[in-house]
């Protein structure tokens, strides 16, 4: 049974082990390419180290977006195109996906390595940080290309039926950075630069065996010179399928912006200092990606079966297979906020450092902020699945509500009444928020699909 057949008439729960569980490991794993750093950091520099981490996770993040814009954008129009039968705009959609990721890439590349500085004072460093972040940030500046490259690939690669081989290649990029932060910082005594150097290494790996793939290795779609010529009147469509993507990760960025800014503003007011409020809430977010992480890996795995049963009308294993995805969903997050809430500690000792006040504001971001994880799981697989059944403005409507509209402003007036705490509640209030918003959506298209002829499954 050829990919085409198996998607439309396949098992689902077998469908989305061979595509959600290589996507959620892949993923997982780019998450776990952020932590190592900040985790060996931590062991071998402190938190003012991991500090200097945080105020350049916001660059990281706004590369990953641009990968994301064009790989997931990528992804879903070639899944609907195939649905379809229309293997030739697939692979114009594949030719454009590239040429957007790599020029995205070399732009931010450039930017990154001319801007540095103030970008740094932008994202929150202090006086104590901004020489970490400075040195980390030169080295890892120069990876950027390798950063969105990888990121779109991975999805493309899925897309085109492989989500195995795109698995391997971010498990041998993660290898080459396990293996090369520890060496660098404890044994060649390089601080933060060897870490820098261990995470561009491994994207460069990555990179290489993504490149090898789309040369020798492509199943749907045969990449040829001819398709590019014509690339970039696919673009702008690319781009579309890929802006509720786009729009969560930008929408991290300027909220990881705001929130270090005021954690340090009144984290020097408070007992706890301008550093820790921002290092404990930047320890936070980097175990609230791995979470983000694994829900997005699944509900992208499950993308192929969306994206090609929407597009050849069978709606009613659209449906079924949006019951999986938000069940297990539902389980991974509920799982999650158990331990945050009953082993906070446990979570927090992974990243070093043995300051009681670091360790008090830690668990408090553990506990406060991802109180209400269940709800941000409703919001991503809603925000992935509207995304992939043509319903872009919808999904990013929900990540802008989220992420900007609602979770700013809180960040901004909850401070003034309680103190650098103030900003943690801004986490679980949004994420209720828009949780109920999410689900009134999804009742939405539940009409909207009801309404539509049922195929067999």
């Amino acid at each position: 049974m050829n990919d085409n057949n198996l998607l439309a008439s396949g098992s689902i729960g077998r469908l989305l082990i061979k595509f959600s569980v290589p996507s959620i490991i892949s993923l997982v794993l780019n998450a776990i390419y952020n932590m190592v750093d900040q985790i060996f950091i931590g062991q071998g520099v402190g938190y003012l180290g991991n500090g200097a981490t945080n105020v350049i996770f916001p660059m990281m993040q706004l590369a990953i977006a641009f990968a994301l814009l064009f790989g997931d954008g990528t992804a879903n129009y070639m899944n609907i195109k195939m649905g379809l039968g229309d293997v030739k705009s697939a692979g114009y959609g594949m030719a454009s996906g590239l040429a957007g990721a790599i020029g995205s890439g070399l732009i931010i590349t450039f930017l990154y390595n001319i801007l540095l500085e103030p970008l740094c004072w932008f994202f929150g460093a202090t006086d104590l940080t901004i020489g970490y972040s400075l040195e980390y940030g030169r080295i890892v500046s120069l990876g950027m290309i390798f950063s969105v490259f990888c990121g779109a690939t991975m999805s493309i690669i899925r897309a085109d039926g492989s989500p195995f081989y795109a698995m391997m290649g971010m498990v041998a990029g993660c290898v080459i950075n396990l293996i090369g932060d520890p060496l660098a910082i404890f044994v060649l005594d390089m601080g933060v630069a060897g870490a820098a150097w261990a995470t561009v290494a491994g994207m460069a790996v990555n990179s290489v065996i993504n490149v090898y793939y789309l040369v020798r290795k492509t199943r749907s779609v045969h990449l040829e010179k001819k398709l590019f010529t014509s690339c970039f009147s696919y673009i702008f469509q690319i781009a579309k399928s890929g802006l509720s993507s786009f729009f969560t990760q930008v929408a991290i960025v300027i909220v990881v912006a705001v929130q270090n800014n005021v954690l340090v503003y009144y984290g020097a007011k408070s007992i706890y200092g301008a550093e820790i409020p921002m290092t404990a809430l930047g320890v936070t977010m980097k175990v609230f990606t791995l979470i983000q992480c694994a829900v997005t890996g699944l509900v992208t795995g499950a993308q192929p079966i969306f994206g090609f049963n929407y597009g050849s009308g069978r709606y009613d294993r659209v449906k079924k297979t949006f019951c999986y995805v938000l069940f297990l969903t539902l389980a991974i997050t509920g799982l999650a906020t158990i331990v945050f809430q009953l082993a906070p500690m446990a979570v927090v000792s992974i990243f070093g450092s043995s300051d009681p006040l670091y360790n008090r504001f830690s668990v408090l971001c553990l506990r406060i902020f991802l109180m209400f994880l269940v709800f941000d799981g409703v919001q991503m697989a809603a925000s992935y699945f509207l995304q992939s059944v043509g319903k872009p403005l919808k999904a990013s409507v929900l990540v802008v509500l989220r992420q900007i509209v609602i979770q700013i402003p809180l960040t901004l007036i909850l401070p003034k009444f309680f103190g650098v705490e103030g900003v943690l509640y801004s986490g679980p209030s949004s994420a209720f928020l828009v949780g109920i918003l999410s689900i009134i959506f999804l009742l939405g298209e539940r009409k909207t699909f009801a309404g539509q002829k049922k195929c067999k499954a």
